[in-house]
Formats: structure tokens, C-alpha cells, sequence
């Protein structure tokens, strides 16, 4: 099964830039976006073979996501369960027969850190939201897609949607999760990791979450098969010639529940991918 995630900076202008040639080519199960910058209706995008289900920012031109799968999932999630930090619209999950697959488009902290008490914030529940879909509890107060509903799988507004209830559960089952976490994690997986440290992106404190998430039994798939591979980066600035230099950064990853260990077979990131300042990555799994 391949599994592919891609920050495209804006859906519309990724359309511009030969995105279906890349889509087809990559040939995804399941292919997740991050940053579609859309509203309800303003893309029309036919994907024959693939059901969609997209999560939408309350402001105009802002973040958004979209989980494109062959397979029809059972259920769609488009939130964390928190009516300030869903706004966004940073979150789709969707729940597959085996796992629970967890597209998510992570605030940045911005310059000067002037967001991180909202990243922190974000980082706590994005956690606890993960470890709750293991353990088979949903939050109260998503909008939810189920397998069934009319409609199902053709990119409902969030608005559109009926709310999770209090007490709902799930089956337990493992969590892969990818998308744009707007952290370098480790010095090898930036190019300048000394100007850079403390900054947006490569703080102690970004870091520190992310090491949490980690430790609370979720694996970088990446650094499983590839743990000393430098130069290995999803995304450089339009600025400095950085991706002609490959001074970039890795900051998008799939993740996966410890129990999905023995399961990746294929950790990818496909740098001569262009159309956006981040490029795909890819993840192989071996359900049999």
C-alpha cells in the first residue's frame, strides 16, 4: 500500500504546475495534502477511482486539507474537537479496516515565536487526539463523514456535517499519520540546524513536542529505515537558491503506532517533485 502526503502551497496554483502528472505518476492507496488554501466550490477536481474528503479554513485563502483513497473508509473525522483549534481546518482522519489514517497540517509558530503558545496548545491535543483514535475513542463535537451517508466521499463542507456525541467510540486500531509538521526534528533533517536553532521550525520547544509524540509510541518512518541519511529534505524557501542548494528542511513525515512497526516496508521523499516549496513523501506498507 502507498501512501503519499504533499504540502502544495495552494491547490489552485498547484494545478498550474502539472499537479495531476504528479498525482497520476505517484500513483497513491491514499494521498493526503496539506495547505489547499480553498473554499467550498472553488475547485472542481475529478479524480476518477478516488473518494475525497476535504477540511476547510474559516478564513479565505488559508491552510485547508484533503485525503484523496481508493478504498471507501468507514468513517471521516475533520477536527481535533476543539471549536477554537478546528477553525483551521488543519485535520482530516480517516478510518480504513486496519488503521486510522491522520492527515494534519501543524500552525506554524512564525517569526519570533509569535504563535508557539497556540502551537504548544495545538502539539497537546493533536497528541492526545491520536492516542484517543488508538484506544478507540472519538472526540465529541467533529463533523463526521460515515460510510452510508448520501454524499459520502464527494468533499462535504465540515459545515455541512452532523457532530460526533459525547461517548462515541471505535474500534481500537493503530494510527498512521502524516502531513506538514512545520518541524525540523533533529539536526540532521535541516541543512543549517546552528542559525537556525530557535526559530520557528527548530525550536527547543516544537522539538520538545515532537520528541513527545515520539515517546508516546508514534515513529518516523523516515529516520525507522533511513536513521543516518543526511541531506534529506521536504522543503526549501523560494529565497537563496535553496532547493537548487538543497539547503531545505524535513519537516513533512508519516508517523506510525509502534504496532505498524514491522509494516513499513517504503520510506520516500520525492525531491524532483516540483510545484510547491515542499515536495511529496511517501510511505510503503505491507498490511498482508
Amino acid at each position: 500500500m502507498r501512501l503519499i502526503s504533499w504540502n502544495v502551497n495552494g491547490l489552485r496554483a498547484a494545478l498550474k504546475k502539472d499537479f495531476r502528472e504528479s498525482f497520476d505518476l505517484l500513483d497513491a492507496d491514499v494521498f493526503a495534502l496539506q495547505e489547499t488554501k480553498l473554499q467550498p466550490g472553488q475547485v472542481d477536481l475529478e479524480l476518477p477511482g478516488y473518494c475525497q474528503f476535504w477540511s476547510y479554513a474559516q478564513k479565505k485563502g488559508y491552510s485547508g486539507t484533503a485525503v484523496f483513497c481508493k478504498a471507501r473508509p468507514r468513517q471521516v473525522l475533520h477536527g481535533l474537537g476543539d471549536e477554537y483549534l478546528d477553525a483551521e481546518g488543519r485535520i482530516v482522519a480517516v478510518e480504513f479496516e486496519q488503521f486510522w489514517f491522520v492527515d494534519v497540517y501543524t500552525p506554524n509558530a512564525q517569526d519570533q515565536l509569535a504563535r508557539i503558545d497556540h502551537r504548544m496548545q495545538w502539539d497537546d491535543a493533536f497528541r492526545d487526539f491520536c492516542k484517543g483514535l488508538e484506544e478507540g475513542v472519538l472526540p465529541a463535537g467533529v463533523p463526521v463523514e460515515r460510510d452510508g451517508d448520501e454524499g459520502f466521499g464527494v468533499g462535504h463542507a465540515a459545515e455541512d456535517l452532523p457532530l460526533t456525541q459525547p461517548g462515541e467510540a471505535a474500534d481500537p486500531k493503530p494510527v498512521v499519520m502524516c502531513g506538514d509538521f512545520n518541524v525540523a526534528h533533529e539536526e540532521i533533517d535541516l541543512k543549517n540546524p546552528g542559525p537556525n536553532r530557535g526559530n520557528a521550525g527548530f525550536s527547543d520547544e516544537e522539538r520538545g513536542k515532537f520528541t513527545e509524540l515520539v515517546e508516546a509510541g508514534f515513529i518516523d518512518t523516515f529516520r525507522l529505515l533511513h536513521p543516518d541519511l543526511p541531506g534529506a529534505y521536504s522543503w526549501w524557501s523560494y529565497r537563496f537558491k535553496a532547493r537548487q542548494n538543497n539547503a531545505g528542511w524535513r519537516i513533512d513525515y508519516f508517523l506510525v503506532s509502534d504496532a505498524l512497526r514491522g509494516a513499513v516496508t517504503g520510506a520516500s521523499i520525492y525531491s524532483e517533485v516540483m510545484g510547491s516549496d515542499h515536495c511529496p513523501v511517501g510511505l510503503e506498507l505491507d498490511l498482508d
